[in-house]
């Protein structure tokens, strides 16, 4: 599972990790090597499946599917060598059946000499807020885009860094055909000027650089190979007072994302925050316009993106208000939210005898306002821009809007509980790429209590209500969890879609669940039905499918 160019690292970074780990124990009792340290962490998933035709759960031939992986790293001194082995026997439901079979796809080793650190292998690496270069994993996602090549950073003076890298996108367990170069400075102002060493206010500016090379073999267009995007940033901060603003450029990029097009890329995000004792506020902006970028033109889905647009809306955690969440249009959209959290002070009738916290937040997400251009494309020449939009002009269409309200109040030393109100509009069609569906109007009402009983015991109660008159219309939601701190938990959960118009898709998607952790391993095994949805973490979304079965996790770290 391993390309031939990378054996030879990967080999010797087994090989040593071997021999460290055979002689682990010795390193503490005998201090062969004082100050060495080695730690990693395991993780397995599994599932076995029932057919549900009801709930349009699939057929799995295997009956089991599972995902795993285990890190294992090493440090002494200024060295540090790590891998880490993923296997999957299949994949799980809704992950991309090309993570198949096992193998070492992330293997590193870096050392630190006088300022200058040094990278060989897999690296993460993000510039600024990520518009033009972040790498990263999330493994709810599937997404891992990890670059195997070279990363440098270098310090030569406090307040500045330099960062280089060079290399190819993970893809499953290759990598992608094109070449990522990037360069980012950072420089701390107040630091490298003495006369604003004492200033309050804190100054730092940054640039990046990054291009792509990919062979053009398009019989009928004209593609660049090398494609460049530039980005510039500033953060301010005084006192309570944090403001930062980043602007990216990027070159035609002709791409299956854009629907090959030549035009220019821009992005621009923007944020604010103030923050005292008592009340915070937090303000962001974005506009997006044609920034897909990714090392291989003909990619799709999060396969190989090189960037990463930041959202500009909130990231719901319970499963009702989750139910619709937005991801990011890389072709075009103007999003803002404001999000305003205060305290009501204890002892008043409003803040009652422990205090009370509010959140109150408000995000909308719109396209770009477009205009055609209607060019002839001439077979094997350039095509054409697709479309002017001027800068700070909105879109008709809206693609998604959230306001929430969220309560949360201790009542007593051992009652606590929250208390949130969510009106969500989603529009499916952008979103999910239907072409007839409505847009969502949703309200969504959530409690949730959590009661400390003796002996370090605790019982919380859940209750969740869906309205809409759309897509598959009203849902139900009841949990209760009972927990032996620290090491027993006990769940038992609800979803009932009471309001479908088809009779019989009115059904109940229960689980239950129960774990155990001790130490730096923890244990769970549930059974349930899980509906067909959508998932989404920081903007970025991959489609549940339905399923119906057991599932066991186990975590361990050391």
């Amino acid at each position: 599972m391993i390309k031939n160019g990378s054996n030879i690292l990967t080999n010797t970074i087994v090989l040593v990790l071997g021999f460290l780990f055979a002689i682990s124990i010795n390193l503490r009792s005998q201090e062969l090597l004082p100050g060495a340290r080695i730690w990693g962490n395991f993780e397995l998933n599994a599932q076995y499946y029932f057919s549900d035709t009801l709930i349009g759960a699939p057929e799995v031939p295997e009956k089991i599917l599972m995902n795993g992986f285990g890190n294992i790293n090493f440090s002494y001194k200024d060295f540090t060598i790590g891998m880490r082995y993923e296997s999957y026997q299949n994949a799980l439901l809704g992950y991309d059946p090309r993570y198949k079979g096992n193998g070492i796809p992330y293997r590193f080793a870096s050392y630190t000499r006088e300022n200058l650190e040094v990278t060989l292998g897999n690296f993460y690496e993000q510039f600024g807020s990520g518009l033009i270069l972040r790498t990263y994993e999330e493994r709810d996602l599937g997404v891992d885009n990890a670059m195997d090549g070279l990363k440098l950073v270098y310090r030569p003076l406090d307040g500045i860094t330099l960062r280089g890298v060079i290399g190819q996108q993970r893809l499953f367990f290759d990598t992608g055909p094109g070449i990522v170069r990037g360069f980012d400075t950072r420089i701390n102002l107040n630091s490298v000027f003495s006369s604003l060493a004492e200033n309050k206010s804190q100054w730092t500016v940054g640039g990046s650089a990054v291009s792509k090379y990919q062979a053009d073999r398009n019989p009928l267009y004209n593609l660049p190979e090398n494609v460049a995007a530039f980005a510039g940033r500033l953060n301010f901060v005084r006192g309570p007072v944090n403001i930062t603003g980043e602007y990216a450029h990027k070159i035609n990029d002709p791409s299956a994302g854009n629907n090959f097009i030549y035009k220019d890329g821009q992005a621009l995000h923007l944020t604010g925050s103030y923050a005292v004792r008592g009340i915070g506020l937090l303000l962001a902006a974005k506009r997006i316009d044609n920034m897909g970028f990714r090392s291989d033109r003909n990619a799709t889905g999060n396969d190989l993106n090189i960037n990463y647009l930041p959202p500009t809306t909130r990231q719901h955690v319970y499963s009702l208000s989750s139910m619709y969440p937005y991801a990011t249009q890389p072709t075009g959209e103007i999003g803002f939210m404001g999000e305003l959290t205060f305290s009501l002070p204890r002892e008043t009738t409003l803040g009652g005898q422990y205090g009370t916290n509010v959140t109150i937040n408000y995000s909308r997400a719109n396209s770009i306002h477009k205009e055609r251009i209607h060019d002839t494309i001439p077979v094997g020449q350039a095509g054409t821009d697709g479309y002017h939009s001027d800068f700070f002009r909105i879109g008709d269409e809206k693609y998604f809007q959230d306001f929430n309200i969220e309560i949360n109040r201790r009542f007593s030393p051992t009652l606590r509980g929250l208390l949130s109100y969510a009106y969500i509009n989603y529009n499916q069609n952008v979103i999910e790429g239907y072409v007839d569906k409505e847009i969502v109007y949703a309200h969504v009402v959530i409690a949730d209590v959590t009661h400390r009983l003796p002996q370090r015991r605790s019982i919380r109660w859940e209750l969740q209500h869906l309205y809409t008159r759309q897509d598959n219309q009203s849902w139900a939601m009841a949990m209760i969890e009972y927990t032996i701190a620290p090491n027993w938990f006990f769940a038992i959960s609800d979803q009932y879609n009471y309001g479908n118009e088809v009779e019989d898709l009115r059904i109940h998607y229960y689980t239950l669940s129960a774990g155990y952790t001790k130490g730096g391993n923890r244990f769970s095994l549930s059974y349930g039905k899980q509906r067909e949805g959508v998932i989404c973490v920081g903007g970025v979304c991959r489609k549940v499918p339905a399923s119906n079965g057991f599932t066991l996790n186990v975590t361990s770290s050391f």
